[in-house]
């Protein structure tokens, strides 16, 4: 019955949905102690980070494998450097943008975020996670939205275009997109629910890499002169498969 509490202690704070307060009041009327609590939510915040980071290399073994061989070594390093983007637009802006200063309004604050965990090392653990596990877990969420745009612009975009606009996606977009539900904004107060971030992860990043296709058309190569299709065998089957089941891993 704790674990199970603790589970769904973990999950409110996964959501962004449940005061501190109430996160220390669940685990003390499981007989959980908060110190434990505290150190659970902030294993369970890093244990799925890591799942979801490891998706990074699902997409790009699957996006190496379905790309022709001339691409792969683009696409790899696409993915590498999306990622670590990522993880410097959301520090510098996205974390702030999306969480701080909202309350049912439609943008966060400018500033650079920064981990306070002082109160837990005070021994108040009311917090019922340390901020840093979270910061981490948000941030692989906003690398996958980049990488869903990713695979669709294989090979109908250059390296740094396309980075250019991963800046734009992770520190601007996604998270104040990210705002309007998980940070209290507007989209919270009408009681729009957003389950496992079917909106805020997959559709942002699915409108976006929708947006580019429309825009960038075809792949080269991809149709003759005459508008007659030409097949574009992958460069390795083996790899999309290993690519598949590592997504598929990682989204449980």
């Amino acid at each position: 019955m704790a674990g199970t509490v603790l589970w769904m202690t973990g999950d409110a704070a996964w959501a962004q949905d449940t005061a501190s307060a109430a996160t220390v009041a669940t685990a003390e009327a499981a007989g959980v102690a908060p110190e434990t609590a505290f150190i659970l939510n902030t294993l369970l915040f890093l244990m799925t980070g890591f799942l979801v980071m490891f998706m990074a290399a699902g997409f790009a073994m699957l996006e190496a494998g379905l790309v022709r061989k001339r691409s792969v070594g683009t696409q790899c390093l696409k993915n590498i450097a999306l990622f670590a983007i990522a993880g410097i637009m959301y520090h510098l802006v996205g974390y702030n943008l999306m969480y701080s200063g909202v309350d049912g309004g439609w943008i966060g604050s400018f500033a650079v975020w920064s981990p306070d965990d002082t109160a837990a090392a005070a021994g108040d653990y009311s917090a019922g996670y340390a901020a840093s596990s979270d910061w981490f877990f948000q941030m692989v969420f906003v690398a996958t939205a980049a990488s869903i745009v990713s695979g669709t612009m294989a090979e109908r975009v250059k390296v740094w275009p396309f980075l250019l606009f991963v800046v734009v996606l992770t520190g601007f977009i996604y998270p104040i997109t990210g705002s309007w539900q998980w940070g209290g904004g507007w989209l919270k107060e009408l009681g729009f629910s957003d389950f496992a971030g079917s909106t805020l992860v997959h559709s942002v990043g699915g409108w976006a890499a929708l947006v580019g296709g429309v825009l960038l058309g075809a792949r080269n190569g991809r149709f003759t002169r005459d508008g007659r299709s030409q097949p574009m065998p992958g460069s390795s089957l083996p790899l999309a498969t290993l690519g598949t089941f590592i997504l598929w891993l990682g989204w449980f």
